[in-house]
């Protein structure tokens, strides 16, 4: 039985994601995190997961992802999924310590054993982050859905949040753009093999580094970029720490085959909302391709790459922990800066 996962769901991956305007819609009345003492970090500053203090030195960062099938395969999404649900500990420092399941299956259309590859390529992910899959939640849904709530563990003054990062400090992000242009050239039949290779092994790749970053003192924030696009997850950065980030566009690591695919048309639908949500406070200089820009930073990542604002003087330590995790991309691409009328500068 030839099954394709992504035929069997509107949407995929972080790009099924409610845009950020309408999410703070839907959060507006409901935010917690300063009034409680013991909890370190709610959903009022919109970061990657919820952190609560265990004792005078050690909190518990806990969180949940899941979406919809991004690839065919059941196996791979089972990877893709989990790798980018553990993702939000290690943005926040962490060390991930166990796993829960949440599955949603449409069995009228999809055999349970179907399913239970998608567990198999879960466990596999989590056996990488040295973590198990120790209990969860299905239901029988409409549309196959699978992630995970992962729990973690992190030394107080090693926590990482999204909305600390300092005037001076350096950006750098841990993987190229373009992977939910690849994903919907997909979804279309307009990936090559090669590409899709391509796009796996970026998916299923886990931002491990995280947990080294964390000890880095001077490593002010970190987030990681997921369905809000670089565009969306630098604003809230830049929003909650009242900075601007002045980017060259140039340097920022984009995958090169996308380019063919935007030549396509082959654009996620999620790519407008993201950028509907934070144009207004993005600036677009001279000689930057704008049309390109506009699809490339809200382009939706799924499994994205890590967003660090570091002190320079910080800036060797990181790329040596970046390296040593086989990661290529160690420059920065931009800077924080004083705020100014607009979040984020994108230069040439």
């Amino acid at each position: 039985m030839d099954i394709k996962l992504t035929q069997h769901s509107k949407g995929g991956g972080c790009g099924c994601k409610i845009s950020p305007a309408v999410l703070s819609e839907i959060l507006a009345s409901g935010t917690v995190g300063a009034n409680i003492p013991k909890l370190l970090v709610g959903n009022d500053s919109r970061d990657d997961a919820a952190v609560y203090q265990i004792d005078d030195k050690t909190a518990m960062i806990s969180t949940t992802d899941f979406f919809m099938p991004i690839v065919d395969d059941p196996f791979t999404f089972g990877q893709i999924a989990s790798a980018n649900a553990i993702s939000d500990v290690y943005a926040m420092g962490g060390k991930p310590i166990f796993a829960l399941a949440v599955l949603g299956w449409p069995l009228e259309t999809l055999p349970a054993s179907v399913a239970a590859k998608v567990m198999e390529g879960a466990r596999k992910t989590c056996a990488e982050a040295g973590i198990v899959i120790a209990g969860g939640h299905s239901i029988d849904s409409q549309d196959p859905i699978f992630g995970l709530v992962v729990n973690g563990m992190v030394d107080i003054e090693n926590l990482k949040r999204n909305d600390t990062a300092k005037e001076g400090d350096l950006l750098i992000i841990t993987k190229p753009l373009g992977v939910g242009i690849l994903a919907t050239s997909q979804k279309r039949a307009l990936l090559s093999e090669a590409d899709l290779t391509l796009l796996v092994k970026q998916l299923t790749t886990i931002n491990k580094a995280g947990e080294a970053l964390g000890k880095v003192k001077g490593v002010h924030a970190m987030t990681d970029v997921t369905g809000f696009g670089l565009a969306g997850h630098l604003t809230e950065m830049m929003e909650g720490s009242n900075l601007t980030a002045i980017i060259n566009y140039s340097k920022i690591p984009i995958i090169s085959q996308v380019r063919n695919y935007i030549a396509l048309k082959a654009i996620p639908g999620a790519t407008a909302r993201n950028w509907s949500s934070c144009n207004e406070g993005i600036e677009i200089g001279e000689g930057v391709d704008e049309k390109e820009a506009t699809l490339i930073l809200p382009d939706p990542q799924t499994n994205g790459g890590l967003l660090i604002a570091v002190d320079p003087a910080s800036l060797l330590e990181v790329q040596a922990i970046l390296k040593a995790a086989g990661i290529a991309h160690l420059a920065p691409f931009g800077i924080c800066e004083k705020a100014s009328k607009k979040r984020i500068i994108v230069n040439k």
